[in-house]
């Protein structure tokens, strides 16, 4: 009697499919000695729906839906929310680049709150005035840029000028407000996307809430198949995107009291303390300040009052190093009352890594560093009591004094708007006003972020902070710093961008 062979290994490659099905096979296919089409012939024939109603939705079993993927893509949404839409730790997609875009046509978001009101006349002012400026800029840095590095003999003058002109809105980028229009697109699993419909539902601009209601009614609709009629295929229906999904995602009230009482709770005791007024901290930290490494309750405390406040992560650590245990269980139990069986903890609690970096820089160069998801970030809230930053290569071509007037002039005028509306104020600012936001990570990430953001093809402004990383790792961690390979700021090459 001959003994039979084990199979021999195999790989199975499946065309797409719709995510809740293809979830279900896989789910099933682990819990099972059946083959992946056996799997899919036995979910043919059930009903996905009825799976994810029970096992996802009423037991919580979320990691099933990691199983199932979609592409998703979001236009004419704002760079407000378009940075929201960018705020989750597994996340794959890009964004429209302001790099290669002349945003001047694109348009801007108005707040449905101030329209036909003269708040909006007010709001539409700001930002008629930020795209005078983007436009005014835009001829002479390219004049300068043409005198300060002439084409070389080897680069065509296509790619020349692709170049300087890419060069020239990596400065003028720093007048687009963050109503401007832009487009995203993501490829994500649908527990990620139930999340972010979660948060957009549970958010206070009404932006988002209309995009989470938009990603809602578009999960319980069939795809696009452009592709397909594109290649001459027949369409067939493929039916809903994720029909349960789009029954079952709603607002998350963990999210929205948690932080409305965070928030009420950090003006008090901010306040007491004098940390709400930025006059008693502006300038005492460096624009990139590595933390000593501290207690984890400690740590955790001060990301939950760091995310609703302005003040820097070190003044705030400073205060609530002094305090009792009491005192710090009381905040962390602030959010934790509203937390629901299901929810989990919020991002603040992503505590523990060795290696934290408050860092308070430009909104622009920033969104590209917010990209990093090998890190935990704790963004505060977009503001211009930071002030702004000016761009070298204006000040070289001695376009800064015009500069300098329209921010100052813009600043003010937001801060009038505020009055009037606070959310408008928010859109209203410009990328060149600065932002504070926490990163934390382990050394690997630090030294691909120095090592990766220093380039010489990268923008001016995270190459100052990536340089900077680099020189606090060289105080706290000398020989760990020294290992880190990054470029420093005076290595240029401007034309290789």
């Amino acid at each position: 009697m001959s003994v039979e062979e084990p199979d021999k290994p195999r790989v199975v490659v499946l065309a797409p499919m719709p995510p809740e099905p293809l979830a279900y096979a896989l789910a099933r296919y682990s819990r099972s000695p059946d083959s992946i089409e056996d799997s899919l012939r036995w979910v043919h024939g059930h009903s996905s729906e009825k799976f994810w109603e029970q096992f996802y939705f009423a037991y919580g079993h979320a990691s099933i839906a990691d199983l199932g993927h979609v592409t998703v893509c979001l236009e004419h949404i704002s760079e407000l929310a378009a940075i929201r839409v960018e705020d989750e730790p597994l996340w794959d997609g890009q964004a429209k680049s302001s790099r290669y875009q002349n945003f001047a046509v694109s348009g801007c978001y108005v707040p449905p709150g101030i329209a036909d009101v003269d708040t909006e006349a007010w709001y539409r002012g700001i930002l008629g005035s930020l795209f005078t400026l983007y436009r005014t800029l835009h001829d002479p840095l390219l004049d300068h840029l043409r005198r300060k590095d002439p084409r070389p003999d080897a680069m065509t003058e296509a790619h020349y000028t692709r170049t300087l002109a890419a060069r020239v809105y990596d400065i003028t980028r720093y007048v687009l407000p963050l109503a401007t229009r832009t487009n995203v697109g993501q490829v994500v699993s649908i527990r990620t996307l139930e999340k972010q419909i979660s948060r957009f539902l549970s958010a206070s601009f009404p932006e988002l809430q209309a995009l989470g209601r938009e990603l809602q009614a578009a999960c319980a609709k069939a795809p696009s198949n452009m592709w397909g009629a594109l290649c001459g295929d027949v369409i067939s229906s493929t039916g809903p995107l994720a029909p349960t999904l789009a029954r079952h995602a709603r607002a998350n009230a963990y999210h929205t009291e948690g932080y409305r009482t965070l928030s009420k709770y950090a003006r008090t005791v901010l306040h007491r303390a004098g940390l709400d007024v930025p006059s008693t901290w502006a300038g005492q930290v460096t624009p990139v300040d590595l933390i000593e490494p501290h207690a984890l309750m400690d740590e955790l405390v001060t990301s939950l009052l760091y995310r609703v406040s302005h003040a820097p992560y070190r003044r705030i650590l400073e205060l609530v190093q002094d305090w009792s245990e009491k005192e710090k269980r009381e905040t962390i139990e602030t959010v934790l009352r509203h937390r629901g069986p299901y929810d989990e903890l919020m991002k603040e609690f992503r505590c523990g890594y060795p290696l934290i970096f408050d860092i308070l820089m430009d909104i622009g160069g920033w969104r590209d560093l917010h990209r990093h998801r090998r890190c935990q970030q704790i963004q505060q809230n977009f503001t211009t009591v930071h002030g702004y930053e000016i761009p070298v290569p204006l000040c070289e071509a001695g376009l800064d004094g015009e500069y300098r007037l329209a921010m100052d002039a813009v600043q003010r005028d937001i801060e009038r708007l505020q009055g009037m509306n606070r959310e408008a104020a928010l859109y209203a600012i410009p990328f060149g006003f600065r932002v504070r936001c926490v990163f934390k990570m382990d050394y690997a990430q630090a030294e691909y972020m120095c090592r990766l953001r220093s380039g010489v093809k990268g923008h001016w402004s995270y190459r100052n902070v990536a340089w900077e990383m680099k020189q606090q790792m060289m105080k706290q961690y000398p020989c760990l710093g020294a290992l880190i390979e990054a470029t420093p700021c005076d290595v240029e090459e401007p034309l290789t961008r």
